[in-house]
């Protein structure tokens, strides 16, 4: 029996922050409904990746039940009520004050309905001078400061993917986890406002507080602002390794074992991480001349012997064919679509994960019965 088998979600939700929050508690076992547009979510047309459906909505909607609901009709607005009041869980990610001008406010679904746990997922929260802005994933990137430091040199940058509305979603699921166990001790619900500008604040609290201590960070690609070398390195045949040296230990080692330069640590210019960082320029240039003389293969087994810790900077075509890449598949209205697995391994407790929903595949004939 799965976790959350015999639980009840009605999800109003679009695009990725809800969605994922909800297709993970679809593969903890509970029932998740998602509540759609005539139209259906606008997530399914981000593009046609996926046997000609959207990427995002076959990574996010597996296991789910559509309903198409107008919710601008009296029917509409009747048959969601009814969904409710079956429900344990309601997540929505609508506009601020969308779910409320319907008759849904959340102070009346609490007083109706005191063991449901309610998620409302916004960009800014509830109040506060931002609260009626418009917010996607990358306009918060922007304004929470993420793209400050994300980037090279010269300019900032996004992350490559929906770092905040993942992040958001990763949240919310997390604290309908937390109030799932606090029911199950009070019999009461919960009233939970999660807004993705907090999420992402709340990540950047490192950098916030060095920032704060007047030690702003500086952009760096892909190499960090207090250690070298850390950092990536081309090899003879063109592919670039990064390693990560952390220590002065691993120092001597990557002196040694890889570079055949044991008296390097000798030097006063490289005698210690301080020392490196301030002579950065130079201790990049040494070990890349050393890379860039030995083909990927040998700089490989090198640094593997020598208990280096690197990477090798891969595409997502590499990522496509890695060897430690696990992935599920799923049944879609086009077929099977095989992607990345869910990260947590339950041993000895396979998973199983529901297909993806065609649009109002779940409808009754009747919405409103």
């Amino acid at each position: 029996m799965l976790p959350l088998e015999g639980l009840t979600v009605v999800a109003v939700e679009q695009a990725v922050a809800a969605p994922f929050c909800t297709s993970r508690l679809a593969d903890a076992g509970a029932t998740v409904y998602k509540v759609e547009r005539p139209e259906g979510d606008f997530a399914r047309g981000y593009d046609a990746a996926a046997k000609g459906q959207s990427s995002y909505f076959v990574w996010l909607n597996r296991g789910k039940k559509s309903v198409v609901l107008d919710l601008a009709t009296a029917d509409g607005r009747k048959a969601l009520e009814k969904l409710i009041a079956g429900a344990d869980v309601l997540v929505q990610n609508l506009k601020p004050g969308a779910m409320d001008r319907l008759g849904f406010a959340r102070e009346r679904l609490r007083a109706d309905y005191p063991s449901l746990i309610i998620c409302t997922i916004s960009g800014y929260g509830d109040d506060g001078p931002y609260a009626e802005r418009k917010a996607y994933d990358l306009l918060i990137q922007a304004e929470s400061g993420l793209a400050s430091i994300t980037g090279g040199p010269e300019t900032p940058a996004r992350v490559g993917l929906s770092i905040v509305d993942i992040a958001t979603g990763a949240a919310a699921h997390a604290a309908i986890l937390e109030a799932l166990i606090a029911r199950g001790r009070t019999g009461a619900g919960a009233d939970i406002r999660i807004s993705m500008f907090d999420v992402m604040a709340d990540w950047l609290t490192v950098p916030l507080l060095n920032a704060e201590a007047g030690n702003t960070p500086k952009r760096m690609g892909l190499a960090h602002t207090s250690i070298a070398p850390y950092g990536v390195f081309t090899s003879q045949d063109g592919r670039d390794i990064l390693i990560s040296i952390q220590s002065e230990r691993e120092w001597k080692k990557l002196c040694a074992d890889v570079m055949a330069m044991p008296d390097l640590p000798d030097d006063p210019r490289f005698a210690s991480g301080v020392a490196r960082v301030q002579n950065r320029a130079l201790t990049d240039r040494i070990v890349g001349e050393v890379f860039a003389a030995m083909t990927r293969g040998e700089l490989l087994k090198r640094l593997t012997e020598a208990d280096i810790a690197f990477a090798e900077v891969n595409t997502m075509d590499d990522l496509s064919m890695h060897p430690h890449l696990r992935r599920i598949e799923v049944a879609t209205p086009n077929g099977v679509v095989a992607y990345p697995a869910p990260a947590a391994i339950f041993v000895g407790e396979p998973r199983r994960y529901g297909p993806v929903p065609a649009i109002g595949d779940s409808n009754p004939e009747d919405p409103t019965q």
